[in-house]
């Protein structure tokens, strides 16, 4: 029996990649520090609850390491289906918060469906290319293109602007890691900027206020602007090294909005100063640095495209996010990842962090 444990810990800890597993525990500790500093004034409730969001994350995470990715790919497909069942079930019936129909309640539970895709999107592309992978041309980038809108159509209509930017990226560098041509990319490019006042009319008010507001924050100061304002004064005023942590007076007097979510960069820059924010880009850095060459050693198509795709999404979830808390681009609702607070969102940066770690220690063991 002993033997048989030791032999299972030797097993699980093979399919780790501890470099990978370093960076990651690195940020989610600076998560947890930031978290306790954005919510002490109201108790120890969310610090235990993200404890927990990150034991859970882990756990997930360490049984998506030991499945290989050949297992992945078989799961693609269905995984695509069932999301995009569960999209169009959220645009039938889906449960209204805030003003905006993102949930699906399943009577025992109540799920985010748009957040299934961030997985589902980059494993459908990987395993369609790879399927294809000697004869692809135009017409598998037009299908896979296809693909890619159906439920980026149905997220933006809930509207999820943030969810849809994440999933549309992940389907984005799939396609283009599968060797989309330049002149393709060019085209599109020139389309989408012949397209851009027929997309300000599709906006919502709220979206159009936000890219307003970017422009001059100051026209509407105690609304729209309010956000922007706020995080920037925090981010300014946090100088080289920091006021301290539990020191920052934006935080702790609550001008700071939504500070254990979506702005918590804006505490953690109040607080740590341009040296905390140094860290945490260098750590970033690292970490899509690593995914990247995990991607580059993959034996596989499939797990290229997968890997390659996981590890610029992690890029672009950060890059947004502090973008907007910085005022360079506009709010739409993108968490810091290891950072914010939240588990939906934790739970599937994990399981991308897992398949990562899948397809590096499983490489040897791959059939073409």
């Amino acid at each position: 029996m002993r033997s048989r444990i030791r032999h299972w810990r030797t097993e699980m800890v093979a399919h780790l990649d501890m470099p990978l597993l370093v960076i990651v525990l690195l940020l989610m500790g600076m998560g947890l520090i930031t978290v306790y500093s954005a919510t002490s004034s109201s108790g120890l409730s969310r610090l235990d609850n993200q404890m927990v969001n990150m034991a859970v994350a882990f756990v997930i995470m360490l049984a998506v390491a030991q499945t290989a990715p050949q297992k992945l790919m078989r799961f693609a497909f269905p995984i695509y289906l069932i999301g995009l069942a569960l999209l169009i079930g959220v645009a039938g019936f889906g449960v209204v918060v805030n003003g905006s129909r993102r949930w699906l309640s399943l009577g025992f539970i109540r799920i985010q469906p748009s957040e299934i895709m961030k997985i589902a999107m980059p494993l459908m592309l990987a395993w369609y290319f790879h399927k294809n992978e000697s004869l692809i041309n135009l017409k598998h980038f037009a299908i896979a293109t296809v693909i890619l809108l159906l439920p980026i159509g149905l997220i933006l209509k809930q509207p999820d602007l943030g969810t849809s930017l994440l999933v549309g990226a992940a389907g984005f560098f799939v396609i283009f890691f599968a060797g989309l041509p330049w002149k393709i990319m060019l085209g599109l490019t020139a389309a989408g900027g012949a397209a851009l006042p027929f997309v300000w009319n599709m906006l919502h008010d709220y979206q159009r206020r936000r890219i307003l507001t970017l422009i001059d924050p100051t026209s509407d100061p105690l609304g729209a602007g309010y956000h922007i304002i706020q995080s920037t004064i925090a981010i300014g005023s946090g100088g080289p090294f920091g006021k301290g942590w539990l020191n920052g007076t934006q935080t702790h007097l609550d001008f700071i909005p939504e500070k254990h979510t979506d702005f918590i960069f804006a505490v953690l820059s109040e607080e740590w100063g341009l040296l905390g924010n140094g860290i945490l880009l260098a750590l970033f850095l690292c970490l899509v640095g690593r995914g990247l060459m995990i991607a580059a050693a993959a034996p596989t198509l499939f797990s290229r495209l997968l890997a390659a795709s996981i590890s610029l999404v992690l890029f672009i979830y950060a890059f947004v996010n502090m973008g907007m808390v910085s005022g360079i681009l506009p709010v739409v609702g993108v968490p810091l990842p290891f950072i914010s607070y939240g588990g939906t969102a934790l739970v599937t940066l994990m399981i991308g962090v897992g398949i990562l770690m899948s397809i590096h220690t499983h490489r040897m063991l791959v059939k073409k």
